[in-house]
């Protein structure tokens, strides 16, 4: 999993609510047996035309935002389905963090197990960096995980994250690597059990 420690770049504001997860993986996008290619499908009907031509007036296909890595997004963002392909996508195409109010639980959660960042702030905050993130002689930001802030030419918006995950994200540790950090004490333990309890080894 990718670290995450300070990242600086473009945000392209994201402003409606419920945008769920079939408007950020469309399902005829699920079928691969391999996470190949889902950057294409990533806002797939918000990014192209039936013809499959790019959309001049979405964000993400606009020069000013070409390189985004953060989106600033409306409320309970990722609902819907359980569709890891979403964070997949979403990290294919680049973005590394998202700035809202609320999030779905399983997209949160797959996000997490993806390295990639929820900064939950509150509506006024969010509604600064959205108006930030659709200047685009302003819509740079960079985000100190470290420091839990988000800075932006003068302005610093703090966050809160759990220790366990904002650990997780810099070691740039999933699931597996946390468990696999405790390996020493897991065996540690393990030696200690079947000391007390020899017969378990028979």
């Amino acid at each position: 999993m990718q670290a995450f420690t300070t990242v600086a770049g473009p945000a392209a504001p994201l402003p409606a609510a419920n945008v769920d997860t079939d408007v950020i993986m469309p399902k005829q996008f699920l079928k691969g047996i391999d996470r190949s290619g889902l950057s294409r499908g990533t806002f797939h009907d918000l990014r192209f035309d039936a013809q499959g031509a790019p959309r001049p007036d979405f964000v993400l296909n606009r020069p000013e935002w070409a390189e985004t890595r953060f989106l600033v997004v409306g409320p309970n963002f990722g609902c819907g389905s359980s569709r890891e392909h979403a964070v997949w996508g979403l990290m294919q195409l680049g973005i590394r963090a998202i700035i809202g109010t609320t999030f779905a639980g399983i997209f949160a959660d797959n996000a997490a197990n993806n390295g990639l960042l929820l900064i939950g702030v509150d509506l006024a905050e969010v509604a600064t960096l959205a108006d930030l993130a659709a200047d685009p002689q302003r819509n740079r930001l960079a985000i100190d995980l470290p420091a839990q802030s988000i800075l932006a030419g003068d302005l610093r918006v703090p966050f809160e994250i759990p220790p366990s995950r904002k650990d997780a994200l810099i070691r740039g540790l999933d699931a597996i690597g946390t468990t696999l950090d405790q390996a020493a004490t897991i065996r540690a333990f393990e030696d200690r059990y079947h000391a007390a309890q020899p017969w378990l080894a028979q």
